[in-house]
């Protein structure tokens, strides 16, 4: 933080403060006595001026009145420097002035005040302090009503916001709620909108979702922006009566570009007005804006009809959107605005720019020192010279009539994904099953936490089926954070795995199996919905529906499955600031093959590691350095990983409990295993495959599959005659011991058994029920060995067990 109180007085005239562009995050005000004018006597007489009348041509001539007034009068310059804007004080100097410190008492610059005062009396100066602090004074509202000071407000709050910015958009709502609740204490509300793409329609569409009550000004010229410097949308900038600047900066804490707290900390504008209102200054009066990006239309000059950009959207920036921002940012999708409109492309090109070069755009979070991934979004170097070159040449759009079909084609000249169908999904034709969430939407509110929900549904599949490819289309992408779909077996069912069948993130391509491979739906089950809402400032519904693509069971080489490695015996310690749990996967079929894996964590996650042991070697198949929760990928391996030689798959998982994750909801506490966002999770989700028969041929090529009830009565048989096997003593003594380890980590009062309430809300609704075949609510350990013999049974005597 800097505090500026020990520049104010003139004696330290050796300082000197820069007019550079970043300001200081905090900046606390000085003491009005540090602030005062030495001599009082001269003042009444110039602010007479002040409220006269002139023609708008003599405004920076009263600027300089002003500055050599305060020259005459042996004011530090610095004061004189914060008065005006930097554009008004530019365009009156020629130059940046640079806030020096040491008086200039030079005759002459009193002599020109004194002829500039003594030319103008009788005149009409513009007020001179409006015209500086406050906004320029085209001050019209989008209904076309003016907008003036009532002559009892006491304070005045511009917000500036945008149509599509997600940050202005949550703010927007949070400022109607601070309206409301200053109504009564003499506070004038006034948004700004001085984004280019943000056009009158938009505007009045977004005060009417977002139920704004105060007036909205567009900022056509950009006026209103330029003349404070601002280059965010959600910043506040209060002003008194006097027009000086009381404040500046965010609304609170709680939002920023990419990060969500799970409350406001600090009420910053808030607290500056009720200090304002309590005649006090405010302890902080300038933070850090958080929104996104101004784009400040660029005029052209002569020069630049003699010169061509060497970048243009039309021939060289479309194919890098199209290749890597397309899929989220078009109509319909989670991204804040659509990338192909060129309507708006200019005005988000700063914005653009700036997410890429921080890395929050494209999504990916792999190191790519370990593992290849068919679904990467890591842009090349390269790309983002070319993107920065074209912003810097003022974002031209160049030929559109070059496009043609070109946005609908990716580098590679191929039909784009995103565009094979105009309902959303990308299999490439329709899918053969749709199945909504539930019957009616789910309603989500305009803000706050929304707990994890869980819809089941019955998709009516009579028959096993093998699924090849699956999506998730949520149905209003802007509120839905992730979603996954798990399968629910009937009791009896022949199935393995822990029922995963596919997930949503933004952006995330549809589950495509390889040819030849298959999750398998046993007849009768259930789908069970996990959905994650994330608010985004307007109440809105969803109503999210899986698409599957079937394949005839004669074509399926390879069964596909998911298996889970969790660890929920951690203690984070408060302030943590790298606390790593390590787990394994507890089985995995050793004749088999890894698809993807994907890493989960809560809001503390800071990074993820994978590893595999072969013999004395160990490689890190997946490193995440910076784990992020808004982003919860599956990462897809190019080349599918054997099994075979592999002991252990072994990951850990490193968590932030201090005070320096700023989405961390309570550094000061210890955290362990628990549902909510708030509380943690070590877990990750193994997509892997076996073949279905040793050969890898088809089941129907082999001897058919036999049901549970079949091995379960040969077995008798086999018993009854000839004792049992050594291979199913090997299944007997594992199964005991799967459920020994059940019970030891699931069992919290050492009864014995596992009760409803005991178990994990993922056991509960992905593994309870098919374990529990009494349904009493309670997993005994009879139950736990039939369920460990059923496992060893699927995986069949003809391949070979991991586990580990």
């Amino acid at each position: 933080m800097v505090d500026l109180r020990r520049f104010s007085s003139p004696k330290n005239n050796s300082i000197k403060c820069s007019n550079g562009s970043n300001p200081p995050i905090e900046h606390r005000q000085p003491p009005k006595a540090d602030r005062k004018p030495k001599n009082h006597w001269v003042y009444p007489f110039f602010i007479g001026f002040h409220s006269c009348r002139l023609p708008r041509f003599s405004y920076k001539t009263g600027v300089l009145i002003h500055v050599h007034y305060g020259i005459f009068l042996d004011q530090p310059r610095m004061r004189l420097a914060t008065h005006y804007p930097p554009t008004v004080r530019d365009s009156v100097f020629g130059h940046p002035m640079r806030c020096s410190l040491r008086p200039r008492a030079a005759w002459t610059s009193k002599f020109f005040a004194i002829v500039f005062a003594i030319c103008t009396v009788g005149g009409s100066i513009e007020n001179l302090t409006s015209r500086g602090l406050a906004a320029p004074p085209e001050t019209i509202s989008v209904d076309k009503f003016p907008i003036a000071w009532n002559p009892d407000s006491k304070l005045r709050v511009y917000a500036f916001l945008g149509c599509d910015c997600p940050v202005a958009k949550l703010y927007a709502r949070r400022l109607e709620e601070l309206r409301e609740r200053f109504a009564s204490r003499g506070i004038e509300w006034v948004g700004v909108m001085s984004n280019p793409q943000d056009n009158f329609a938009d505007i009045e569409q977004f005060v009417q979702e977002m139920k704004i009550q105060f007036p909205i000004l567009k900022d056509t010229e950009q006026t209103h922006a330029q003349s404070w410097k601002v280059t965010r949308t959600a910043e506040v900038i209060v002003v008194n009566p006097q027009d000086q600047i009381v404040y500046r900066g965010r609304v609170d804490d709680q939002y920023a570009p990419g990060i969500t707290r799970s409350k406001t900390t600090r009420e910053d504008l808030a607290n500056a007005l009720e200090s304002a209102l309590a005649g006090k200054t405010p302890e902080i009066s300038m933070t850090e804006p958080v929104g996104c990006k101004i784009a400040y239309v660029r005029k052209p000059t002569p020069s630049d009809q003699n010169e061509t950009p060497s970048v243009t959207y039309a021939d060289s920036v479309v194919a890098i959107f199209n290749k890597h921002c397309t899929e989220c940012h078009r109509a319909g999708e989670i991204g804040p605005f659509d990338i192909n409109d060129t309507a708006e492309l200019q005005g988000w090109s700063e914005m653009i720019l700036e997410t890429i070069d921080t890395g929050r755009m494209p999504p990916w979070h792999a190191d790519p020192a370990h593992g290849r991934f068919k679904n990467t979004r890591s842009i090349s170097r390269q790309e983002i010279e070319t993107v920065r070159q074209w912003v810097r040449d003022g974002a031209p759009l160049g030929d559109l009539s070059k496009l043609g079909d070109a946005s609908k084609l990716d580098d590679a000249g191929k039909p784009h994904p995103t565009n094979l169908s105009q309902d959303g999904w990308r299999f490439g034709r329709d899918p053969d099953l749709i199945v909504p969430m539930s019957t009616k939407g789910y309603n989500i509110p305009a803000s706050g936490t929304v707990d994890y929900q869980y819809f089941v549904v019955d998709p009516k599949i009579t028959q096993d089926r093998w699924v090849s490819a699956a999506q998730v289309i949520p149905g209003d992408p802007s509120v839905v954070h992730h979603a996954i779909v798990f399968i629910r077996p009937p009791d009896d069912a022949e199935f393995i795995g822990i029922g995963w069948l596919t997930a949503y993130v933004p952006g995330q391509m549809a589950t495509l199996f390889p040819q030849g491979y298959a999750r398998k739906i046993p007849a009768g089950s259930k789908f069970v919905f996990q959905m994650h809402y994330t608010p985004n400032g307007q109440a809105t519904s969803d109503l999210s529906k899986i698409g599957l693509i079937f394949v005839d069971e004669p074509t399926v080489t390879h069964e596909v499955y998911t298996v889970v490695g969790i660890d929920q015996d951690f203690e984070i310690p408060p302030g943590a600031t790298d606390h790593q749990v390590t787990a394994r996967v507890a089985r995995f079929p050793k004749d088999g093959e890894l698809l993807a894996v994907s890493p989960h964590m809560h809001v503390r996650g800071k990074a993820f590691e994978l590893r595999a042991a072969r013999a004395e070697s160990t490689e890190i198949l997946l490193k995440v350095p910076r784990y992020d929760f808004n982003w919860q990928h599956t990462y897809e391996w190019t080349e599918r990983i054997p099994l075979a030689d592999i002991d252990t798959l072994e990951f850990t998982a490193s968590f932030d409990n201090s005070d320096a994750n700023p989405t961390n909801p309570s550094p000061g506490e210890f955290v362990m295993w628990g549902d909510q966002t708030w509380e943690e999770m070590a877990v990750a989700f193994f997509e892997v495959s076996r073949p279905r028969s040793p050969s890898g041929l088809p089941a129907s090529q082999n001897n058919p599959a036999r049901s549970i009830a079949a091995r379960s009565n040969q077995a008798e048989g086999q018993t009854a005659k000839a004792g049992m096997s050594t291979a199913e003593e090997t299944a007997d003594s594992a199964a005991t011991e799967y459920a020994d380890d059940y019970l030891a980590k699931w069992d919290t009062n050492a009864d014995g058994k596992v009760g409803w309430e005991e178990a994990p809300k993922v056991l509960r609704d992905f593994g309870f029920s098919r374990i529990d075949r009494n349904n009493d609510r309670e997993i005994s350990r009879e139950e736990l060995i039939q369920a460990g013999r059923s496992s060893a049974a699927r995986n069949g005597s003809n391949r070979q067990q991991g586990g580990r």
